[in-house]
């Protein structure tokens, strides 16, 4: 796979019509809105969990349903993702601690929940409200005995702990072991290596942390934009219990949040040297530039309405360190409205997206050379 030597910078446009494009969990899941300004907002996240699925989607081995070796997600829905790092050192042939559950003695249970624990050692309780010790595998016994110096537990606490602590069997990679996961991990998960990941774990094998070439911005609406609330109704009831208490109606009333249209810009910056280190390639670049042009096509949902990408700017630098900064690049790429600014946009069409004064809105994806 081919190297890349050049930095990148782009500007982002996609649209949204009678959608939402991205719920806000602390405000109900109504649309991001920026308070002050009505400026609509949808998270670097929010992007990069498309870009993801699409991967995801198309970047699978013929005739089976599983991922090509290269092109993992990391981060995914479902994921257990303890379950990859033990694979990855698994897989490097790197020995691993296992991790200890004891049961804690009812007489030391509260004083141990009030106790700070070192590093390595956690408490939980199960569903019978009994309550457990958990050692990690890589937790560190010297530093454990070095904490207990520091701030000595009670005498009993103590003679539990260091009970649990000689049967267990712990051990913590090295350096250089984390730096053999770490590059494993880039080899194999595709966002690992694009966006990077904290893979620094408690609770698996640490494969260290990751700072990926490719950044994103938030994408904010280039007008303020408004967000409708809509009344729904399900006919149907989930229980018989609620039929009952309706006398046969059997109505669910709901909520539904939109944006009338919106048309959102996001900027992101394409790192060389940081792809050189995660091993991000040509490829890997190419199959980006794919996915923010068809990631759309592959997420519709009654939810999020009806969105696509409108342009994807790329200025490509000549250099790894590159020519200019970005935003004086971003600056050369304006977007005005063609219709009457007094009434509400409403299409794509009432806006038209300008390189240097000229229009571009007839490529959707457009290379600019940066001298």
């Amino acid at each position: 796979m081919s190297k890349i030597d050049k930095r990148y910078d782009f500007v982002f446009f996609f649209d949204v019509k009678d959608g939402n494009p991205n719920g806000d969990p602390d405000a109900g899941n109504l649309p991001r809105v920026d308070a002050e300004t009505g400026m609509g907002l949808v998270t670097d996240v929010c992007l990069k969990r498309k870009v993801r699925n699409y991967v995801q989607l198309t970047k699978i081995k013929e005739n089976s349903t599983k991922p090509e070796e290269k092109y993992r997600i990391y981060i995914k829905e479902k994921a257990v993702l303890g379950n990859f790092h033990e694979e990855a050192f698994k897989d490097l042939d790197i020995a691993l601690g296992m991790e200890v559950k004891k049961e804690i003695p009812a007489e030391i249970r509260d004083a141990i929940q009030e106790y700070e624990l070192p590093e390595g050692l956690t408490t939980e309780e199960d569903e019978d409200e009994k309550s457990f010790l958990i050692i990690a595998a890589d937790a560190d016994k010297k530093a454990i005995k070095e904490a207990f110096k520091e701030n000595p537990p009670d005498a009993k606490i103590a003679r539990f702990i260091n009970g649990c602590l000689k049967e267990a069997n712990t051990r913590k990679p090295t350096q250089e072991e984390i730096e053999k996961g770490r590059a494993w991990m880039c080899e194999h998960f595709y966002d690992v290596r694009t966006f990077g990941a904290v893979m620094s774990l408690k609770s698996a094998p640490n494969c260290g942390q990751v700072r990926g070439p490719i950044q994103l911005t938030f994408a904010r609406s280039v007008e303020p934009v408004i967000t409708l609330e809509h009344t729904i109704t399900r006919m149907a009831v989930a229980t018989k219990a609620e039929a009952e208490k309706q006398g046969g109606d059997n109505r669910t009333m709901g909520r539904k949040y939109t944006v009338p249209y919106g048309l959102y810009r996001a900027h992101g910056f394409v790192s060389a040297h940081l792809a050189e280190q995660t091993g991000f390639s040509q490829e890997d670049l190419d199959l980006f530039w794919k996915a923010m042009q068809e990631m759309f096509e592959h997420d519709h949902s009654a939810a999020r309405g009806l969105m696509c990408t409108r342009k994807l700017v790329v200025f490509e630098h000549k250099t790894a360190l590159g020519n200019k900064p970005a935003h004086e690049l971003f600056e050369r790429v304006t977007c005005k409205r063609t219709s009457d600014e007094t009434k509400p946009a409403r299409e794509f069409t009432d806006y038209d997206i300008l390189l240097d004064g000229k229009s571009i809105c007839t490529e959707t994806f457009k290379v600019v050379k940066v001298d």
